[in-house]
């Protein structure tokens, strides 16, 4: 196989307030949990039956750590774009555990606030680029460029 792909995409709602943690070298990591839930019908009893799942999300990117810590709270409703990571831990009585990840960091990740009080939600991606001052640049292009109607090969 030549490469492969690593991505994760919920939607759903925060179990609880995000957790802001300040690593060695300064940087704001947020960590919360995202509960995402389906519903189906039983067919033999005719009773609606509901699953929650649970994911652990951590986002070390300090733009999106930020962002979290001001307008996150318990039962926001996010949509979120990362990677799943599995890793190994000691707990408090020495017993080695593996937990699993949703990681938001670097460029692939997103990270989108649904239920903002304002009506439209805010997409916030990471590296934490302004978008206003990517707008205004290209609102200085011209836009009157000439386009070739020829296929140049």
């Amino acid at each position: 196989m030549a490469g492969s792909v690593n991505k994760v995409i919920l939607l759903g709602r925060l179990g609880g307030d995000p957790e802001i943690r300040v690593s060695q070298d300064g940087t704001k990591i947020a960590r919360f949990s995202v509960a995402t839930s389906e519903s189906w019908k039983d067919k033999t009893t005719n009773e609606k039956k509901e699953k929650t799942d649970w994911h652990r999300i951590v986002i070390f990117s300090a733009g999106l750590s930020e962002i979290v810590e001001k307008f996150l709270k318990k039962g926001s409703l996010v949509y979120l774009e990362g990677q799943i990571r599995s890793r190994k831990f000691n707990d408090q009585a020495g017993i080695e555990k593996t937990t699993t990840e949703i990681i938001l960091q670097g460029y692939n990740c997103q990270l989108t606030m649904l239920d903002n009080k304002s009506d439209d939600s805010q997409k916030l991606n990471s590296p934490n680029i302004e978008n206003s001052t990517v707008e205004k640049k290209l609102d200085e292009m011209p836009q009157d460029f000439d386009i070739e109607d020829e296929v140049p090969f």
